[in-house]
């Protein structure tokens, strides 16, 4: 039997107390999000199906590249897999207008190198979430050299507007240890795709215990939110430690799912700082 409308909201206020004690530390959101442009198509080519309507068509686009060493590929997978299947998730699914949602788990590297290991499934209870959930932890793991956000973006898009889902919400989740390197300026990529009317987030990895490396020094943090994450109420949450993960990844699927921001003073802006010069590997 279905929610009524006063016990669901109350239900999804929970959900924000969730996600704000789930022990991840700042969040961070872009406080100039960028503004778009609802996806132009002509009445007459588009056949809507009732069926296939849901409360998000969510991307989870996961980096690939080679500076990902084994362990930390592993950690990933596993915090997805925990994730996908907690009771957080489920719930947050769940209490949705709809009640499902439509989900793919696709890696990436370079240009043109994009996996989907678990293509796109429907997911409205917890048996549908640990079958898609199983084939992310079946597969077998793949390292490519590569750091192509810019490509990664541009085929997570392409996933969304191929599809046979009717989502009320479009995000794509980014995760990735580095700059874009390939595929020409991430910028011009995000802004030109946000036109279609998806929202992206990101997950910078910084899990490396040297300060001295390249996401130390290049604060990936500020990286992702100044020059990969935008649309309405989009947000980036670092992950620090592997210790760190299952629960940034955790708090990340509930509040996509559930449509969830966090207000100030949680929220860092780039007015804070310094922003990033976005073209200096491109």
């Amino acid at each position: 039997m279905r929610l009524g409308m006063n016990e669901k909201i109350a239900r999804h206020m929970g959900l924000c107390t969730v996600a704000l004690f789930l022990g991840l530390g700042s969040v961070l959101q872009n406080a100039n999000a960028q503004t778009f442009r609802p996806y132009s198509q002509s009445v007459g080519d588009w056949t809507h199906n009732y069926g296939n309507e849901v409360d998000v068509e969510l991307v989870l686009a996961v980096d690939i590249s080679q500076s990902m060493d084994a362990d930390e590929q592993e950690v990933q997978r596993a915090g997805y897999v925990s994730a996908l299947t907690s009771d957080e998730f489920v719930e947050a699914v769940q209490l949705g207008p709809i009640g499902k949602i439509a989900v793919v788990y696709m890696e990436w590297g370079g240009v043109g190198e994009h996996f989907v290991v678990a293509d796109w499934a429907e997911v409205k209870d917890r048996k549908s979430a640990e079958a898609f959930a199983a084939q992310i932890a079946e597969a077998p793991l793949r390292q490519v050299q590569r750091t192509s956000i810019s490509s990664a973006l541009k085929k997570s898009v392409e996933m969304v507007e191929t599809n046979t889902f009717s989502g009320l919400r479009k995000v794509i989740d980014i995760s990735g240890d580095g700059p874009n390197n390939q595929g020409g300026p991430v910028t011009e990529m995000r802004d030109r795709l946000l036109s279609s009317g998806v929202v992206i987030n990101g997950l910078p990895l910084m899990m490396k215990s040297n300060g001295t490396t390249w996401q130390a020094m290049l604060n990936l943090d500020h990286y992702y939110e100044d020059c990969v994450i935008g649309g309405p109420g989009s947000f980036a949450i670092p992950v620090r430690s592997k210790s760190e993960f299952a629960d940034a990844i955790r708090m990340k699927l509930v509040m996509e799912v559930a449509g969830l921001t966090l207000p100030p003073p949680l929220v860092q802006t780039v007015s804070d700082r310094q922003p990033t010069r976005c073209g200096m590997f491109d």
